[in-house]
């Protein structure tokens, strides 16, 4: 695992829970197949923050995943596509309420429609 990965709890435990929800997605949908990444971007622009995005290529739908150092209790997230740069528009969770069943529903409902 990258070491900048693991220097980061958060990430880490999003990273962990994304990888379950995405075993589980993978045999519930096949179809669906997500694509995961991490990208630490924004720190080197000097942005106290990490991004996840899941994309679905057959429906170039993405879900994007922020956790910004300045909120670490939660986690911001959005529906966009992978063609599109993201707006401004995120919605928000709190870190303790957040797990792989959550990630989980977003994918299937996101992903399916």
């Amino acid at each position: 695992m990258d070491k900048k990965i693991s220097a980061n709890p958060a990430l880490l435990s999003l990273s962990e829970v994304a990888s379950e929800a995405h075993a589980r997605i993978q045999q519930d949908f096949a179809e669906i197949n997500p694509v995961i990444g991490v990208m630490q971007g924004m720190r080197r622009m000097g942005i106290p923050a990490d991004v996840m995005s899941i994309d679905c290529l057959q429906t170039r739908k993405r879900i994007l995943i922020v956790l910004h150092d300045d909120h670490p209790e939660l986690i911001q997230y959005q529906y966009t596509f992978i063609d599109q740069d993201p707006g401004d528009d995120y919605q928000a969770v709190k870190h303790a309420d957040f797990n792989a069943d959550v990630l989980y529903h977003w994918i299937s409902e996101y992903f399916m429609k």
